[in-house]
């Protein structure tokens, strides 16, 4: 089997609103979440994430989290980055509740993870477009952060 390899691109820490309840749906329980802001650093890519992105999530029977977010990045060079992301969330009940109350959980014990994917028109970044990421969540007082790194 071959060993997967990775490097960092970004972290990425997203502000969100309150979210928009919509409660139980035949498909879980949804609620939408938008994005107000934050931030992007990394060696390649550094930016602000934009007002007006949202994450669709869903909450399913098992508990698991389930996170269908779109956003768009300003990079420091006025170049703009759509960014969408799949990901889950899940971890042992006790330490689902600390989070839901408000209280800090560590990444380590919890499963947060995400897929993003990009897409831009601007050449300096086209790169971008042409790659895999996988990324690793925590979620602060504001909103998540996540590690992400390119696969190689």
């Amino acid at each position: 089997m071959l060993p997967l390899r990775t490097r960092p691109l970004m972290t990425l820490t997203a502000i969100l609103d309150a979210p928009q309840r919509l409660g139980q749906t035949p498909q879980g329980d949804r609620k939408i979440v938008p994005v107000l802001g934050g931030s992007v650093s990394g060696e390649r890519v550094c930016g602000t994430v934009l007002p007006g992105g949202g994450d669709w999530a869903l909450t399913r029977a098992d508990g698991v989290l389930l996170l269908d977010v779109r956003l768009s990045i300003r990079t420091d060079d006025g170049a703009l980055i759509h960014m969408t992301y799949d990901g889950m969330r899940h971890g042992p009940d006790a330490v689902m509740a600390r989070l839901a109350a408000g209280q800090q959980v560590s990444p380590e014990e919890m499963y947060f993870r995400i897929a993003p994917r990009f897409e831009t028109s601007a050449l300096a970044y086209a790169w971008l477009n042409r790659l895999l990421a996988v990324g690793i969540g925590e979620r602060l007082a504001d909103g998540p952060r996540y590690h992400i790194h390119e696969i190689l």
